[in-house]
């Protein structure tokens, strides 16, 4: 498994005011799938989201990526799983707008200190289909090309795991596709591991497996809708 959960519990609040946001959580990742988290909001699944990413900590209960137990670490060293390990794509794009899309693209490298594979970026670029907007800062691009730029930076590292939040939620349904075939396309042509929460039915169509959550628990989890 790539990424595991156990007896996930995360709390805000004490005493009567308490919400139980995650209420013992088990989730088991493989690697190379594509998985959907759904659920009403206020069902958890954006919390779930953030303690396997290693963006909160659970008030109880474990979570490891890549065999790494996550909840041990301190914050240097979760800091440098995040940036080694995991790939994120958030709704609202979060691209530098002073860099342009290859800058914002080569960003997590940038940080890491390591020098890309040109051969890899590369490919990445066309397969996002950026090659003629690569000099553009996010301003000058549209909707779905600065999500495209993001998923692109996301995958610019190999990470073990990508965790996408609601990552067409700003876009039209033509970019909106656009943005699911490239995220169903790391999965099976680049092995990627993808972890999806969204409220979109449609989208969640296109994962291998679904996770439904209601009230801080997993009710259901499954295959693709019909």
């Amino acid at each position: 498994m790539i990424v595991t959960g156990s007896d996930l519990r995360r709390t805000y609040g004490t005493g009567e005011a308490a919400v139980h946001a995650l209420d013992g959580v088990d989730v088991n990742i493989q690697q190379g799938r594509f998985i959907a988290v759904m659920g009403p909001s206020g069902s958890g699944k954006s919390t779930l989201m953030h303690v396997l990413a290693g963006l909160d900590r659970p008030t109880s209960g474990t979570v490891a990526i890549d065999g790494t137990e996550v909840t041990r670490l301190d914050d240097k060293a979760l800091t440098e799983l995040r940036r080694d390990k995991v790939g994120f794509i958030f709704q609202a794009f979060n691209l530098l707008p002073i860099l342009t899309a290859e800058e914002n693209i080569l960003l997590p490298l940038s940080l890491a200190g390591r020098s890309p594979d040109r051969e890899w970026v590369d490919r990445l670029i066309d397969t996002v289909d950026l090659r003629d907007r690569l000099t553009h800062r996010p301003s000058e691009l549209s909707g779905g090309q600065q999500q495209r730029v993001a998923v692109a930076r996301a995958l610019a590292s190999r990470p073990a795991v990508i965790f996408a939040d609601e990552p067409t939620g700003n876009l039209d349904s033509s970019s909106s596709r656009e943005v699911l075939e490239l995220l169903r396309k790391a999965v099976d042509e680049f092995g990627q591991t993808v972890v999806m929460v969204t409220h979109d039915h449609d989208a969640a169509k296109i994962a291998d497996e679904i996770i439904e959550m209601a009230d801080g628990k997993i009710v259901n989890g499954h295959g693709p809708a019909a």
